[in-house]
């Protein structure tokens, strides 16, 4: 996972995250059960490229669905992965399932 992608261990630094980011919010839910798993190992360069691309212009959360169960209930979120978009507190964009580059570039360039 690249170093742009913030990895809270709790749900409080999950939300210190999302408040204290000017810009865009790319909420990454992942999972740990074997299905989800292998399809999130897949999603983590993806995630990691784009948050490089996108630099300042957004900020990307990787959020293990277990360990940070208050924003994946908050939100939610019933599978993994998930991608939610959100700007100023508000989700503006979702997506459940794998997702290639491609189909993440183009969800990012509709939403960002």
């Amino acid at each position: 996972m690249a170093s742009r992608v913030h990895q809270p261990r709790e749900n409080e630094e999950f939300d210190f995250i999302l408040t204290a980011s000017q810009a865009p919010v790319l909420a990454y839910f992942s999972g740990t059960w074997p299905k989800a798993m292998k399809q999130c190992k897949e999603m983590d360069s993806v995630v990691g490229e784009m948050a490089d691309v996108y630099g300042d212009r957004l900020t990307a959360v990787k959020t293990d669905m277990t360990r940070c169960p208050e924003p994946t209930r908050r939100y939610g979120v019933t599978g993994a992965p998930s991608l939610l978009l959100i700007k100023q507190g508000e989700v503006t964009a979702t997506w459940e399932g794998p997702m290639s580059r491609e189909e993440l570039r183009a969800f990012l360039a509709a939403h960002v």
